[in-house]
């Protein structure tokens, strides 16, 4: 009896022995003496681990426009009062708000009153003078005049022809006419009101050409050059087109953007003043690839990019940069001409890892379309 409970006393402290130094069989591997024997082991044991399958697509790259993308309004090229110029009443104003006009169209008609009859009178004055010093010109040929007589006559038609310029001027201005084409904005006049000089007739907006105007930060500002192409799209889907025509050289105070205006065609006054638009210019040309937004990852560092896989099927990380975004993909750059993307698979694997691939085709919307290989 005391044998047994012996032996049974020896297993017992063997078995402690060995779950307290966890060493029964063979002695565990060193720890690694430097970090080249440390990436050693991390290769040996990838290589005992089957390589992690993928599905990949060859893409190719296009040349693609880089379009800066700003935030406007249309605004009307210029916004004119139209005054009088002279005292009188109101005879007539053939013009009403929204009429179309054209440069010379009458605006507002002043009433004539005493103005035709001062300039016959001014008329008849320059006649007299001019024939006074046409004979003082004869005289003095004949030696019967002097010199002063003739400077003082030759006043005398200067003011005189001056005054009849006056009149003609007061009279050609009880028409009130368009200085442009434009549109008529607001009316001031009333049939029958006394106006005086600087009393406002109408306003007049000219809205051919239209403006495209827009705020384009610092980082932008030399990338925009005058001459460029500038799309916009307006409500109600309207697309227009026009040429950049005007850089500010200083910034806005507290936004520090820069104006940018376009002049787009607008002879049949169709596009409104003051209207969102949504401007866009292209300003450079790029290689890109068009490519899923799922395919999408972020590195350790948090950098944006997409894994892909080289010529020895080993994973690599490339940051791209969006170039524009349409309904049924995204425009990259960042990435090689002909390059493999992972479509299936990419956030199983890092880089430098090794892969087995197999190829799909590439679907935009949702990553890669399915594969007759039932493995992937």
């Amino acid at each position: 009896m005391r044998t047994t409970y012996l032996t049974a006393c020896v297993i017992g402290a063997l078995v402690v022995i060995w779950l307290a130094t966890g060493q029964l069989g063979e002695p565990p591997e060193p720890p690694a003496s430097s970090i080249t024997e440390s990436n050693r082991r991390v290769a040996a044991l990838k290589e005992e681990r089957p390589p992690t399958r993928v599905r990949v697509a060859t893409i190719h790259a296009s040349e693609q426009s880089r379009v800066l993308t700003i935030r406007g309004r249309t605004q009307n090229k210029r916004s004119v009062v139209v005054q009088s110029q002279i005292s009188g009443l109101v005879v007539s104003r053939p013009v009403e708000r929204g009429d179309r006009v054209t440069e010379g169209d009458l605006l507002c008609h002043i009433s004539i009153e005493n103005r035709r009859a001062r300039l016959i009178e001014s008329q008849a004055s320059a006649e007299q003078t001019r024939i006074e010093y046409e004979g003082a010109l004869k005289l003095s040929k004949q030696g019967l005049q002097s010199d002063t007589a003739i400077a003082q006559s030759k006043a005398k038609l200067a003011a005189s022809q001056a005054r009849l310029k006056e009149s003609r001027l007061e009279l050609a201005r009880i028409n009130i006419v368009a200085p442009f084409d434009g549109v008529v904005e607001k009316s001031h006049m009333e049939v029958g009101q006394y106006v005086t000089p600087g009393s406002p007739c109408i306003t007049l907006v000219d809205l051919n050409p239209m403006l495209l105007i827009g705020q384009v930060a610092e980082n932008e500002l030399l990338s925009i050059k005058p001459g460029q192409i500038a799309t916009a799209k307006l409500p109600e889907g309207i697309h227009v087109t026009g040429k950049v025509t005007f850089i500010a050289k200083t910034a806005e105070e507290g936004t520090r953007t820069y104006l940018v205006e376009a002049h787009v065609d607008n002879r049949d006054f169709k596009i409104p003043s003051g209207v969102t638009a949504q401007i866009a210019i292209p300003v450079e040309s790029l290689n890109a690839q068009k490519i899923s937004p799922a395919l999408l990852v972020l590195s350790d560092t948090g950098q944006m990019g997409v894994r892909t896989v080289n010529r020895d099927n080993i994973v690599e990380f490339h940051e791209v940069d969006i170039l524009k975004d349409e309904v049924d993909g995204i425009w990259v750059t960042g990435l090689p001409d002909i390059t493999k993307v992972i479509v299936v698979g990419q956030q199983l694997v890092v880089a430098g890892e090794l892969v087995s691939t197999t190829h799909g085709l590439l679907n935009l919307v949702g990553g890669a379309r399915k594969s007759e290989n039932p493995a992937l």
